[in-house]
């Protein structure tokens, strides 16, 4: 995996560049490639996803594998909620079944804080999930490459 020396845009955010890092961000998660992702991150990133605790973009890699190992049929919606200087809030939902077949719409909300470089230094995310029926689903467009 390469070291990615910056991503723009960088901070400090202006209302237009906070919302080109969220589409930034969305759009690579809908690719549920985790390489690709971690490269976002600086090599010490920290994070915080619902009640793991890990840091680095090897354990980033590993998590999202074994995360979309699980939730399967992955879509994500993000949007900006706040911004000031280098950090970032977004509130997000998201859909995915698992392996036997019942849907589920994830809710959450997401706090970032970017290095000079662009590239994210801490995630904490807090996540809840609610069962829903296939029919209930919003997020039907095909998987981005």
């Amino acid at each position: 995996m390469s070291d990615s020396t910056g991503r723009p845009p960088f901070p400090p955010f202006t209302l237009e560049t906070a919302k080109i890092k969220v589409q930034a961000a969305e759009d690579a998660w809908n690719t549920r490639d985790p390489e690709r992702v971690s490269l976002a991150y600086t090599e010490d990133s920290q994070w915080r996803n619902r009640s793991e605790f890990f840091q680095g973009r090897r354990a980033i890699v590993e998590f999202l594998k074994r995360k979309w190992s699980k939730e399967l049929d992955y879509r994500l919606k993000k949007e900006l909620w706040c911004f000031m200087d280098n950090r970032i809030a977004v509130r997000f939902e998201y859909e995915w079944h698992d392996d036997s077949g019942f849907w589920y719409r994830s809710y959450g909300n997401e706090n970032w804080e970017f290095a000079e470089n662009g590239l994210m230094m801490c995630r904490f995310a807090s996540i809840n999930d609610v069962p829903i029926r296939e029919s209930d689903r919003k997020f039907l467009w095909e998987r981005k490459q």
